[in-house]
């Protein structure tokens, strides 16, 4: 086994080494002679510039010898055969083409020898000579190429600032190079022991790894190696923590992008980019390549508002061929991941390109227990008050970052507490943290907006307590968290995937028993309920039209949804029936949400009493668990303190009249949610199981 393992390793570490030193000479061959041109360029121009500011005119043998005998020229330079002479005073030279030219101190002419005939002229005529050697003068030349490397330079660094910085080192001549990492041996290292709560994403994602390491194995059988897997799941599920678990796992080389990088301002460099990828990830196989966030690259094509052909699209064309096109004897697999499976082109998913869909959903009981030890070991906690199984139970519908989080916090919750180690208490708060948000001991409420709330939220409890079939209430607070005033939390028994028509009714009833509260108690209506009536109809309508749980429409849909994929969301909604039909399903909604605040007001009106105790309770305590309603349903007084924090009454406002807007707020939402049984359609059928009060203004 560990000759097995050095061989692995020194698999992998010439691959890199192959990649780095595979330099591409035509590419530079290419560029190093576009920058010679430019530079020879820039040196003959500056050279004709200089020429032209000496002013220096040719001028006729003739004309030479009048100058000479005349006097007329001061000194001279010889290079070679060329007499470089400068007037005493600026003479006019005439043209042969009949042009004069005035204030000329500089000429030249090709003498057709020179001999000491010539010098004994020179000497006659006090002419002061000097021969000298043609050489090149660079520091001249520097000079005057100086602008001309500043503006090449200025061209350079704007060229680089519009594309981004794209390509990396020596970008202007990279864009379109891959910009996918390499995974290397050195580098921290995940494995599938580290991912919890996708037992059967991580058995298929074995499979296709034990096919890298062992291919004789599959291929005796004829079994040929999987294209392409595509993770598929909600945010947070650890879709890419699973992908580095692999490039952990696998002992071949691992390239990882996004979806993003792929895209840019100028057109073909996706598809360049693409192209490049391949052609590395062809010279390092077997290899594996993971593509996050495939949706950014991978949307249905046709689906734009202004057409279809885009860069865009360009780049996905690109991907198709290099997945399934005509060469398909490298052995690389392309794993992707999204949280939006729905917008993705139907080409990209077909077998051979994407053959398998791996589902990494919400965790259950079991896969949050399991999130919960993987996270604790970094952490340390006190293992005989900490009960892991009990914050499992609690945390239903939450994913692993959302337990992550509560983990994290848990931590900094005692260390701000100065403890040596996280105990029960500080996964509670931090769990009442993640889930019904921070508490805001500054916000000072007054007697009776506080009344209000207490008797709002302890309908909401007495309703859920008296609802066969309704979700435990685990804790109701009227302490201002986040921008709820109060909360009233429920926490499902155990896992539901699928929900009857009586729970669903009943959840409509918990819903509207704020409402019944504030009405039975104040006889006046507030806006403490806008959440709660909105989340209400939101429910009835499904049940309408959605979910067939109507008497009077019978089993049927209504409404059908035109969603743009290329912008990912819902536009419209055409309505497909008609106008007598559209009466009927807002009469039905109506008569539904109607019908479930009677039923909250007949259980308020016969339990008054335990009414007026939780309500009672919640003024004194500000926060009731589930073992604290058991005793005051029974008539039980509570003996704990009194929770001073956040409602002591040194700290409370002058008394105010309940009838100013003041004591106004709106509801939200919050904690798990009703699920339909078709899986494409969960985040739109979760009717919320916790209710909050909130400030006027505040949206859940």
């Amino acid at each position: 086994m560990s000759n097995n393992k050095k061989q692995q390793k020194e698999k992998g570490k010439p691959t890199q080494n192959k990649q780095n030193d595979n330099f591409d000479w035509q590419r530079a061959g290419k560029t190093s002679f576009i920058w010679l041109i430019i530079i020879f360029s820039a040196i003959y121009i500056s050279g004709l510039l200089t020429d032209a500011g000496k002013k220096e005119i040719e001028i006729e043998y003739t004309q030479y010898r009048k100058y000479l005998d005349n006097g007329d020229i001061q000194k001279a330079v010889i290079m070679g055969d060329v007499f470089h002479g400068e007037f005493k005073t600026p003479q006019s030279i005439q043209l042969p083409i009949g042009t004069e030219l005035n204030d000329i101190t500089n000429f030249k002419l090709t003498l057709p020898f020179i001999d000491r005939e010539n010098t004994n002229e020179w000497d006659a005529a006090g002419l002061e000579y000097t021969f000298k050697e043609r050489t090149i003068d660079w520091t001249g030349y520097l000079l005057n190429m100086l602008p001309w490397i500043l503006l090449l330079g200025f061209w350079f660094f704007m060229i680089r600032r519009m594309q981004g910085g794209a390509g990396g080192v020596g970008g202007i001549f990279k864009f379109g190079k891959s910009r996918a990492a390499l995974w290397t041996s050195d580098q921290p290292r995940v494995t599938f022991k580290d991912v919890a709560g996708c037992e059967e994403a991580k058995e298929e994602l074995k499979e296709v790894i034990d096919f890298l390491k062992n291919p004789k194995r599959f291929q005796k059988l004829g079994a040929t190696v999987p294209k392409g897997a595509l993770l598929v799941g909600p945010p947070g599920t650890g879709k890419t923590l699973l992908a580095r678990a692999i490039a952990g796992e696998a002992a071949v080389p691992f390239y990882s992008l996004s979806g993003a990088d792929f895209v840019e301002m100028f057109v073909g460099v996706g598809a360049s980019r693409v192209r490049d990828l391949f052609d590395q990830a062809k010279k390092s196989s077997p290899c594996i390549v993971f593509i996050d966030e495939m949706d950014a690259v991978g949307r249905q094509r046709g689906a734009g508002i202004g057409g279809g052909h885009d860069e865009r699209e360009q780049t996905l064309n690109a991907l198709l061929v290099e997945m399934d096109g005509f060469d398909n004897t490298q052995n690389v697999i392309v794993i992707a991941a999204t949280n939006r499976p729905d917008v993705l082109d139907p080409a990209l998913l077909r077998p051979g390109r994407f053959d398998r869909q791996i589902v990494v959903d919400v965790p259950d009981i079991k896969g949050r227990l399991g999130i919960l030890k993987v996270h604790t070991k970094k952490v340390v906690i006190n293992h005989r008050k900490v009960d892991l199984e009990s914050i499992a139970k609690g945390t239903p519908g939450m994913v692993g970052a959302d337990i992550a989080n509560i983990v994290n916090e848990a931590a900094l919750l005692a260390a701000r507490k100065r403890k040596r180690s996280i105990d029960m208490d500080d996964f509670e708060e931090a769990k009442d943290k993640v889930m019904m948000g921070v508490q805001r001991k500054s916000m000072i409420l007054s007697d009776e907006e506080k009344e209000v709330t207490a008797y709002h939220e302890a309908g909401h409890a007495l309703v859920a307590i008296k609802t066969k079939g309704a979700d435990p209430v685990h804790k109701i607070t009227i302490i201002p968290r986040g921008r709820a005033l109060g909360v009233t939390m429920q926490l499902p028994m155990g896992e539901k995937h699928g929900y009857t028509r009586n729970y669903v009714e009943g959840r409509l009833a918990i819903l509207m028993g704020g409402r019944s509260a504030e009405m039975l108690i104040f006889d006046q209506m507030t806006t403490g309920a806008g959440n709660d009536i909105e989340q209400a109809t939101q429910i009835a309508r499904k049940m309408v039209t959605e979910w067939g749980m109507s008497d009077l429409l019978g089993p049927m849909t209504f409404g059908k949804k035109n969603e743009e994929v290329f912008l990912g969301r819902e536009i419209q909604s055409s309505r497909d029936y008609s106008e007598v039909t559209a009466r009927m399903i807002d009469e039905e909604i109506s008569r539904i949400v109607r019908d479930s605040q009677r039923l909250a007001d007949e259980i308020l009106r016969k339990d008054i009493e335990i009414l007026h105790r939780i309500a009672k309770e919640l003024l004194k305590y500000e926060t009731v668990d589930a073992n604290d309603l058991g005793k005051i349903i029974k008539g039980e007084k509570l003996t704990r303190p009194i929770n001073d924090k956040s409602g002591a009454k040194k700290q409370r406002r002058p008394r105010r009249r309940y009838q100013r807007k003041t004591s106004t707020r709106n509801g939200a939402n919050g904690g798990s949610s009703v699920n339909g049984k078709n899986e494409s359609n969960q985040k739109d059928v979760k009717p919320k199981t916790s209710s909050k009060r909130k400030q006027v203004g505040a949206k859940s």
